[in-house]
C-alpha cells in the first residue's frame, strides 16, 4: 500500500531527519525515500502540513477483557481504540477471565490479535489467579510470545513470594511489571488521603502504602540483582525514592500514567466516578513531581491505564463505583495539556516503552519498515459518543474538546487515516 505523507516535521532522535520538515513515501511497508518528494500516480498523499511524524506510539498498560469480559472491550475494539490514539502497539494485561497465565491462553492472545495494524503484546500473569500463592508458568509463556508479566493491579504483597518471582524470572531475563501498594496500610479506601479526603468524609489512601512497596521492591532487587518495573507511580515520594535507587545502580524502571499527570484531587468534589482511578488522583505537587521526574529520566515511561468499564460498574455511588477510565484515545491531548514537548512524548511513549520489552523500535529512515504516527498538536476535536472507538465510555473527557490528535497511523502494511 503506497502512500506519500507530505509536509511534515519528522520527530525521532534516532533518525538523520530529526527535526527536520520532509515528505515521506512509504512503498510496501517500508519508508522508501525522505526528502522533498513529487507525488506518483500509484499513491496516496496525505497532506500533513503543521504535523509531526513519529514513531509509532506503544502502551505498556492496556486492559481488553478479552477473553470473558468481551462485554467491556475485546481485541478488535481495543485496537481501534489505540490506533485512533495514535498507538501503533500494546501490551495487553493479563487480568481477564480466565487470568492469562499459561502458553496457550498467551497463544490465544497472540492468534487473535494477527494481521492487525496495532501490534498486541501480552503481558503473563505472575501468579496463578493473580493470587501471589504459586508462580504462573513464566518461562512458558515467555515462549509462547509474551513480552512481560503483572498481576496487573493487584500489589504482590507477600516478600518472599515476591523475591522468589525476582530470582526465578532473572534465569530467563523477564521483566516483571508490579503494581505498588501495601495493603494493609491502604485497606478500604477510595481517595488520595488529604485534607480533600477530610472535607469530602471518604477513607483516604496514604502515599506512605505506595512509597514502602517501592521500597520493599528496591531492596528485593538490590538483594537479587535482578531488574523490577514499577507501574503507575503517583507520589513525589516515589519519584524520590526511584531516582535514589538508580543513581545508586539498581535495575529499576518505571511509569506513569497519562492522567495523573494532569488531574488532581480537587477533580472529586462533585464525587464523578469517572474520576476514579487506581492509584487515586493526587496533590498538585505530586503532579509537578511526575512531570520532573519524566523530564530528568527517573521515570522511562508513559502508559494510558486503559480501563473500560460498562456504565452499571460506573454510573453507581462513588464509594462503589470500579476503577479506572478509558484512555487510549485521550493520551495525547493529556500530555500537550500537561506541557510535554513531542520529543518528551516520543521519547516515553514510543522509544523508551519497546526498550523495556525488548522490542524492535521504529525507526524513521529511508529503509526502515514503516511503523509511525503523524501528530498533529493544535487539531481541536470533539471526544463523544461519535469519535470513541472503545466498547466502553467510562471517561471525564467525554462530551468535552480536545487538542490534540492522530490524525494518521501506519503499520504492518496498513494504515488508518483519522
Amino acid at each position: 500500500m503506497n502512500l506519500l505523507v507530505k509536509n511534515v516535521t519528522i520527530v525521532d532522535p534516532q533518525s538523520s531527519f530529526n527535526s527536520k520538515q520532509c515528505d515521506v513515501r512509504v512503498v510496501d511497508g517500508k519508508i522508501k525515500n525522505i526528502g522533498k518528494l513529487e507525488a506518483e500516480k500509484t499513491e496516496t498523499v496525505f497532506d500533513a502540513e503543521g504535523a509531526f511524524l513519529t514513531p509509532g506510539f506503544f502502551d505498556l498498560n492496556s486492559v481488553a477483557g478479552d477473553p470473558g469480559y468481551e462485554t467491556k472491550e475485546d481485541i478488535e475494539t481495543l485496537t481501534a481504540a489505540a490506533q485512533a490514539g495514535g498507538f501503533t502497539g500494546l501490551a495487553l494485561l493479563p487480568q481477564a477471565n480466565p487470568v492469562v497465565q499459561s502458553k496457550s491462553q498467551v497463544e490465544y492472545i497472540v492468534n487473535k490479535a494477527k494481521n492487525n495494524l496495532v501490534d498486541v503484546k501480552p503481558i503473563g500473569a505472575i501468579s496463578q489467579n493473580r493470587e501471589a500463592k504459586e508462580l504462573a508458568e513464566l518461562f512458558d509463556m515467555q515462549r509462547a510470545g509474551a513480552v512481560a508479566f503483572s498481576d496487573g493491579d493487584r500489589a504482590l504483597q507477600d516478600d518472599g513470594f515476591m523475591s522468589r518471582a525476582l530470582q526465578y524470572a532473572k534465569g530467563f531475563d523477564a521483566l516483571l511489571m508490579v503494581y505498588p501498594e501495601n495493603k494493609s496500610i491502604a485497606g478500604k479506601s477510595q481517595i488520595n488521603e488529604s485534607k480533600n479526603s477530610v472535607l469530602l468524609g471518604m477513607k483516604g489512601l496514604p502515599a506512605l502504602a505506595e512509597e514502602m512497596h517501592i521500597a520493599r521492591d528496591i531492596f528485593l532487587a538490590t538483594y537479587n540483582e535482578t531488574k523490577i518495573h514499577i507501574s503507575n507511580i503517583s507520589t513525589a515520594g516515589s519519584v524520590a525514592l526511584i531516582r535514589k535507587a538508580k543513581k545508586e545502580g539498581v535495575q529499576i524502571t518505571c511509569d506513569v500514567t497519562a492522567h495523573h499527570l494532569v488531574f488532581t484531587e480537587e477533580l472529586l468534589n462533585d464525587f464523578d466516578s469517572n474520576y476514579k482511578v487506581k492509584p487515586p488522583l493526587r496533590a498538585k505537587a505530586d503532579v509537578k513531581a511526575l512531570i520532573a521526574g519524566l523530564k530528568d529520566g527517573t521515570i522511562d515511561a508513559i502508559t494510558s491505564q486503559h480501563r473500560p468499564e460498562e456504565i452499571e460498574f460506573k454510573n453507581v455511588e462513588f464509594e462503589i463505583a470500579h476503577y479506572g477510565i478509558i484512555a487510549l484515545q485521550t493520551v495525547l491531548p493529556l500530555l500537550l495539556k500537561a506541557g510535554l514537548e513531542p520529543n518528551l512524548i516520543v521519547e516515553k511513549l514510543a522509544i523508551n516503552p519497546r526498550k523495556l520489552l525488548n522490542l524492535n523500535i521504529p525507526l524513521i529512515e529511508e529503509g526502515a519498515e514503516a511503523n509511525f504516527t503523524v501528530l498533529a498538536t493544535n487539531k481541536k476535536w470533539m471526544y463523544n459518543a461519535a469519535s470513541n472507538y472503545s466498547k466502553s465510555a467510562n471517561s471525564p473527557l467525554m462530551n468535552t474538546e480536545l487538542t490534540g490528535k492522530a490524525i494518521l497511523v501506519y503499520n504492518n502494511h496498513q494504515y488508518k487515516q483519522n
